[in-house]
C-alpha cells in the first residue's frame, strides 16, 4: 500500500515520499503543509489542519500548483470607433495606472467540501491618484479584495501589479520593506486596531521606527506631532492610551499611523462604518483633503452607496465574489446597469419623509438574468469606462438601450 507524505522545504516546495522512503517527486506548488502531529495554520485559508500524517496523491499537487494560475483576462472592451461614437472622453486619458489586479482569485479552504471563493476571478485597475469605492454586502469579499491587494493574504491566483511590480513575486524581507511602506491600509473597526497597551506616540511611530524615518528622538516626536495635528488632533494625545478616546478619534489616530510612513495608496477598510454620522463627514472630509494635498490613491471600501458616491472618482460592486459593474461613480449611480445594483441603490434611505414613503425597494433575484450553461459570463464594457458582468445577450440589449445623456 503506497504512503505518500509531504514534507515541506524552505524553498517553498514538497517532496512526495513513498513508503520507502524515495523521493518520487518534487514541485513547486503556492499551499505547502508538513505531517507533524502538531496543529499547523494555513494562514492562506485562515483554518486550522489537525493531526497527521495527511495523504496527499502527486496527482493532487500537479492540480493544486496549476489550477489556479493567471489566465486571459476575462473581460470585453468597446472598439475604439465605438468610444468615439458614444462622445465620451475616456476616463483613463491623461492617468497612469498605479494598480492593475488581473484574474484575482482568493479561495480558502481548498479541495475541501466546503471551500469558499471569497474572490472569484476579478479584473480591475487603480489609477493614480484616484479613489475606487468599492461597495456590496457582507461576505460578497469586499475586505477580502482589500487584504489580498496588500498581501496580508497570498493570492490562490491571477496577479496584482502594483507600479509595474507583480506583488506575489516580492519575497526578500527588503523588497518587501519598501512594498509595505508605499502601501498602507485603515482597518474597519478602530476599537480593535490599536494595540490597548501603547500610547499614541508608539503607536503613530512604529512605522517610522521599522522604516528607520526618523533622525533622532526628537525628530520622531515632531513626525508624530505633526501626523497628529493634520488629523485634527494635538500634541498632548500623543501621551494617551486608546481607550481614552472615542471612536472618531481613534479612527483619526489609525489615518495618522497609515500616513505615518508616507505611503502612494491606501486601503480604507470600511473606515466610517463604526461612527456616528456626523463623525463620518468628518472622516471622509479629511481623507478627501489629504488626497488633495498629497495625492494619495484610495480604495474605499464601504456599504453605503451615497458615501461612496460622495468619496469617490469611480465605484466597483462586488456580489457573491464577483465584481458586477464598474463605472464612473455619476454612472453607477444615475445609470446603474446590473440588477443588483439597482437593488443596492434602491436601499438608500431618502432625508425627505414624502419621498421616503413612496421609495420602492428592489430585491435581487440571480434567477433574472436566465443564464444558461452555454452563456459565457464575463465583464464587458457596456459604454466607454461602464463595465457590467454580463451574458452576450444581456451585453447587446445594454449597449443598445444605454443612456447616454444620464
Amino acid at each position: 500500500m503506497r504512503d505518500d507524505r509531504v514534507h515541506n522545504n524552505t524553498e517553498g516546495r514538497v517532496k512526495v515520499i513513498d513508503e520507502t522512503g524515495n523521493t518520487t517527486q518534487d514541485v513547486k506548488v503556492e499551499k505547502t503543509v508538513t505531517h507533524t502531529n502538531e496543529p499547523v495554520i494555513d494562514h492562506t485559508a485562515e483554518h486550522t489542519i489537525e493531526d497527521g500524517p495527511i495523504q496527499v496523491s502527486e496527482d493532487e499537487i500537479k492540480e493544486d500548483a496549476s489550477q489556479y494560475s493567471a489566465s486571459e483576462l476575462n473581460i470585453t472592451k468597446l472598439t475604439e470607433a465605438e468610444k468615439k461614437a458614444a462622445g465620451i472622453k475616456p476616463y483613463a486619458e491623461g492617468k497612469t495606472k498605479l494598480i492593475e489586479v488581473r484574474n484575482l482569485k482568493q479561495y480558502f479552504n481548498v479541495g475541501k467540501k466546503n471551500e469558499v471563493k471569497a474572490i472569484d476571478d476579478i479584473t480591475f485597475d487603480i489609477y493614480r491618484g484616484e479613489t475606487l469605492g468599492l461597495v456590496g454586502e457582507s461576505g460578497c469579499g469586499k475586505s477580502t479584495t482589500g487584504r489580498t491587494l496588500i498581501k496580508l493574504y497570498d493570492a490562490t491566483g491571477g496577479e496584482v501589479i502594483f507600479d509595474g511590480t507583480d506583488i506575489q513575486s516580492i519575497k526578500n524581507k527588503k523588497d518587501l520593506l519598501k512594498f509595505n511602506r508605499r502601501m498602507q491600509m485603515i482597518f474597519q473597526d478602530p476599537y480593535a486596531s490599536l494595540n490597548p497597551r501603547l500610547k499614541v506616540m508608539d503607536i503613530i511611530a512604529e512605522g517610522i521606527d521599522i522604516h528607520k524615518l526618523a533622525k533622532n528622538k526628537q525628530d520622531r516626536a515632531n513626525r508624530v506631532y505633526e501626523l497628529l495635528e493634520t488629523v485634527g488632533l494635538s500634541k498632548e494625545h500623543a501621551n494617551r492610551y486608546p481607550h481614552e478616546f472615542s471612536g472618531g478619534q481613534r479612527q483619526r489616530i489609525g489615518i495618522a499611523r497609515a500616513l505615518a510612513v508616507e505611503p502612494e495608496f491606501i486601503i480604507a477598510d470600511e473606515p466610517i462604518s463604526a461612527l456616528d454620522v456626523s463623525i463620518q463627514a468628518q472622516v471622509v472630509n479629511l481623507m478627501q483633503k489629504l488626497q488633495n494635498e498629497r495625492g494619495i490613491t484610495f480604495l474605499f471600501i464601504a456599504h453605503d452607496l451615497s458615501m461612496v458616491k460622495y468619496i469617490s472618482d469611480r465605484i466597483g460592486v462586488m456580489y457573491f465574489g464577483k465584481l458586477v459593474e464598474v463605472g464612473p461613480a455619476d454612472a453607477i449611480y444615475n445609470n446603474p446597469l446590473h440588477e443588483y445594483t439597482k437593488s443596492l441603490l434602491s436601499a438608500i434611505p431618502l432625508p425627505d419623509p414624502e419621498s421616503e414613503r413612496t421609495r420602492v425597494r428592489k430585491t435581487y433575484n440571480p434567477d433574472v438574468h436566465a443564464y444558461t450553461a452555454d452563456d459565457v459570463l464575463e465583464l464587458r464594457e457596456v459604454a466607454p469606462d461602464h463595465f457590467v458582468y454580463c451574458s452576450p445577450k444581456e451585453y447587446e440589449a445594454l449597449k443598445k438601450s444605454y443612456n447616454h445623456n444620464y
